[in-house]
């Protein structure tokens, strides 16, 4: 199975999924720290991909939703976008909502 369709499946088969680079207990860089922990902060499951454990999805990610960098975080299937777009969303209440309603249950 290729790459893109690999990614397919993971973006289709987990309601909430951040692909990014690290965990969210060991983060390898600023901007998946701060998009996983406006995630955590919300307080529902989430499905991660460390890009750096596979090579493949690492090259073939920004092909997927047209979106060169990382993190990416998708929600019901669909690209909500990076750090930048996954704080603000934070910032205005909007996330919490978002991701209950994508099935995710306060841990």
């Amino acid at each position: 199975m290729d790459a893109l369709q690999r990614i397919k499946e993971k973006v289709e088969e987990n309601p909430i999924i951040i692909f990014m680079k690290g965990s969210p207990d060991f983060p390898q860089c600023g901007f998946s720290a701060r998009a996983s922990q406006a995630l955590n902060a919300c307080g529902v499951p989430y499905a991660y991909v460390n890009i750096y454990e596979d090579e493949e999805i690492y090259r073939a990610l920004p092909k997927f939703a047209n979106w060169p960098t990382f993190p990416q975080l998708y929600v019901k299937g669909e690209l909500i976008g990076g750090c930048d777009i996954t704080l603000d969303l934070y910032q205005t209440g909007e996330l919490p909502r978002m991701l209950k309603e994508a099935g995710g249950v306060e841990a």
